[in-house]
């Protein structure tokens, strides 16, 4: 392994955290100045909601732009360093490949854009959602677009059809491939989306994520994977920096979505996506809470949680927010360990 590979990881990732940083003064005083602030949903239909979280009006919405627009800048950067100086020193910083990275990087972009939309629409108050915005039907139709395009993406540019099954064996799935990789998508994308609720919440567990399945990639020797892994935990850093309570700025869905889909596709290049459960086990508590809260209404006519997704249920308990996100935290951090440990105990049976 080429020593130049662990300086271009650990390089790249303080890179973006300093990009990040040094772009936040800049885009908050934008937000700020067009009034791209969160209004909060008062319609008594979630009073807990509401009154745990009226004090956030007026805080500032599309902060994820901080993250996807500093990966972006550092991969083409980087690409065109080598393009144009390809036997340069920072040419050999370029992570872009077409077998590791052009599907990450372009679905972060694409759904980024799209996250952006629906969070002008939120500001706006215009869209079919309840205070404006894209309705959940909308969203999972979005996600699931996207996801097709990456199913296609694998299954007849990348000649993928493999599932990895840990500490079994790596099955051809054929055309199952497809289905079996758009649930993992819009599954994933809309768990992060659930999870963007508290100050910090999503980024600190995204965070984890990432930097779990960019070792998997590192140890597999996909060393531009784990890069672009790398970048996106640097500008998550830089971005929680500004986000832990009180935030100066919400993620928006311009962040929850472009790093949900991101991240499935991230678990599908490494083979272990049924790990995700496990390394991302708080984004599988999120998303379960709702469905759970849901069908117990329409069914039992009766609430399961005080409010959901489940960190609101302990907000609603008494906790303080701080505890519920710093908590969380921990168990992420803990569940990303244990899954990267299983990951690697495979990859030397296999």
């Amino acid at each position: 392994m080429p020593a130049i590979e662990i300086v271009k990881i650990l390089s790249l990732t303080g890179f973006a955290f300093i990009l990040a940083f040094l772009l936040t003064p800049l885009w908050t005083h934008l937000l700020y100045k067009y009034k791209m602030v969160k209004s909060i949903r008062d319609d008594g239909q979630t009073p807990l909601f509401s009154q745990m979280h009226k004090t956030k009006a007026g805080t500032p919405t599309m902060g994820g732009v901080l993250i996807w627009l500093t990966v972006l800048i550092l991969a083409l950067g980087f690409f065109w360093i080598e393009h144009f100086w390809p036997d340069s020193f920072l040419g050999q910083f370029n992570f872009l490949t077409r077998r590791e990275t052009y599907l990450p990087l372009g679905a972060l972009v694409a759904s980024a854009l799209v996250g952006l939309l629906d969070d002008w629409f939120n500001v706006t108050r215009q869209g079919g959602g309840k205070g404006g915005g894209l309705t959940v039907k909308h969203r999972l139709f979005i996600y699931t677009l996207i996801a097709m395009f990456g199913a296609w993406w694998f299954y007849f540019k990348l000649d993928w059809d493999l599932v990895r099954v840990p500490f079994v064996g790596i099955f051809s799935i054929g055309w199952w491939f497809i289905p079996f990789f758009i649930f993992i998508l819009v599954a994933t994308a809309f768990s992060v989306n659930e999870a963007d609720g508290l100050d910090g919440l999503a980024g600190g567990i995204v965070l984890a994520a990432f930097a779990s399945y960019g070792t998997i990639a590192f140890a597999q020797g996909n060393y531009n994977l784990a890069t672009f892994c790398g970048v996106i935990s640097g500008a998550l850093l830089a971005f929680l920096w500004f986000n832990i309570n009180p935030a100066r700025f919400f993620m928006g869905d311009t962040g929850a979505m472009s790093l949900g889909i991101s991240l499935g596709i991230v678990a599908m290049l490494t083979g272990y996506p049924l790990l995700l459960p496990i390394i991302g086990f708080l984004l599988l508590l999120e998303s379960l809470s709702v469905i759970i809260q849901i069908l117990s209404k329409k069914i039992r006519k009766k609430k399961v949680f005080l409010s959901a997704p489940i960190h609101h249920h302990f907000e609603a308990k008494g906790w303080p927010e701080t505890k519920v996100v710093m908590r969380f935290w921990v168990i992420a951090a803990v569940c990303a360990v244990g899954g990267l440990i299983l990951a690697i105990i495979d990859l030397h049976l296999w």
